[in-house]
């Protein structure tokens, strides 16, 4: 399987020894891709491992074990979203795959619980919600902390970005893509661009991640190497930005004859604002030639939902 990716990975230990230059390249690449690949993550691998090992019993569960802990109407937003469920924005057909969110949990009396349900408990296997916890604290720090470079780039304050995302309606997939049967309709994961902020996605090492090259029109293969984390903008990003920084089409395409019969997992991390932040855009994104592509602020709850109603999830 090749270990190459179209784009070239930014090394996560420049933070401290070349801020500015990772400040730099890191928002270079998503200036020109929407995407960044991070070698040298430093996130604890028994962490990672642990989250994974538990993901892979769950799904290995007959359908009925796991649809206990479906929650209709609810937009997945917590719990497991069953196989066929999901669709790309103006899809014909449904994803290849079923899924499972965590999300931020409140103190009793928080005002956000208006906006963000308890986390789901399943019973097996046993310490999945801890694991999956665990994790989501792990990529919501990283994530945090790769802000205050996209800021820099952006020539914001560092920590610009810290306390509209703190208490964030952030959540993380834990992602199944059962083997596939060579007449399957669809594709794992149509072509679509993500809500959120920025997206941390581990586990993209078994092939299938394409994105598309905006100025070509061509679909580049994101094959990192192992262990690397695949970050990429989100439209609430890209709204924010003016499309300074771009929210790209991307897609998990079927694997080859000879993968079919291996399934696929990843754990995408979706970085969201606080529910009642005001999507505005930064003055600093408009110029003669760039206007303000968004002149009617909105909130990101607001726009949340209106595009959970896009993807079929609402």
């Amino acid at each position: 399987m090749p270990t190459t990716s179209a784009i070239e990975p930014v090394s996560m230990s420049r933070f401290d020894s070349d801020f500015e230059g990772f400040s730099r390249d890191l928002g270079q690449s998503f200036a020109r891709y929407g995407f960044a690949v991070i070698e040298d993550h430093g996130l604890d691998q028994a962490v990672i491992d642990r989250a994974l090992t538990d993901t892979k019993a769950f799904f290995a569960q007959d359908a009925e074990a796991k649809k206990r802990w479906h929650e209709p109407g609810t937009g997945g937003a917590r719990g497991y979203t069953p196989f066929g469920t999901e669709a790309a924005k103006d899809a014909d057909v449904v994803d290849l795959k079923e899924f499972w969110h965590t999300g931020r949990e409140l103190p009793g009396g928080h005002p956000y619980r208006a906006f963000m349900r308890d986390n789901v408990k399943p019973d097996a296997p046993a310490g999945f919600h801890d694991s999956a916890y665990g994790l989501f604290t792990a990529l919501d720090d990283m994530g945090a902390k790769l802000l205050t470079a996209i800021a820099h780039y952006l020539g914001l304050p560092d920590h610009w970005f810290d306390d509209k995302v703190e208490m964030g309606n952030s959540v993380l997939r834990l992602l199944h893509y059962p083997p596939i049967p060579a007449d399957a309709p669809g594709v794992r994961a149509g072509a679509h661009e993500d809500i959120n902020v920025i997206t941390l996605l581990l586990g993209a090492e078994e092939g299938g991640l394409q994105v598309i090259d905006r100025r070509t029109g061509e679909w580049l293969p994101i094959n990192p190497p192992p262990g690397a984390l695949v970050i990429n903008v989100g439209d609430m990003l890209q709204r924010l930005t003016n499309h300074v920084l771009p929210s790209t089409s991307h897609r998990v395409v079927n694997p080859p004859p000879e993968r079919r019969g291996f399934a696929r997992y990843s754990t995408p991390f979706f970085l969201h604002f606080n529910p009642d932040y005001l999507i505005e855009t930064l003055p600093s994104t408009v110029t003669p030639d760039n206007p303000d592509r968004y002149p009617e602020p909105i909130t990101a709850q607001d726009y949340l939902m209106e595009r959970l109603r896009e993807i079929r999830l609402l």
